[in-house]
């Protein structure tokens, strides 16, 4: 699955489960908010903090969300490789397999933008 492909899968399964369950989703969309907007950090940075989680999680579903925040934020593919390089300092070896997911995403949603 390509991941234009799987952020369009998984914006789909978002909308299926704030179906399901909107009290909670609500709740948590209140929470991004808040911590997106808050704060002294700016959005791409925030952004950055999130994409080195996602891959020390090994969560692909949110490493190309917060891939494609940080296309939107006009992040370059210097800074994410900055961020890919410290989760993979952190996380070892399977840091270092979703960071080189991450890289593909991040090239393949640049290369959608462009087009």
């Amino acid at each position: 699955m390509s991941w234009t492909e799987k952020r369009d899968a998984t914006k789909n399964q978002l909308r299926r489960l704030n179906k399901s369950i909107p009290d909670a989703t609500r709740g948590f969309a209140t929470l991004t908010k808040a911590v997106k907007e808050g704060g002294t950090l700016g959005f791409k940075e925030k952004e950055f903090v999130a994409l080195g989680i996602a891959i020390a999680l090994r969560c692909e579903a949110c490493i190309v969300l917060h891939t494609e925040a940080l296309i939107g934020a006009g992040a370059t593919r210097e800074e994410v490789g900055d961020v890919l390089a410290m989760a993979l300092q952190m996380g070892g070896g399977p840091a270092m397999m979703y960071a080189a997911k991450a890289m593909e995403c991040f090239d393949e949603l640049m290369a959608e933008k462009a087009a």
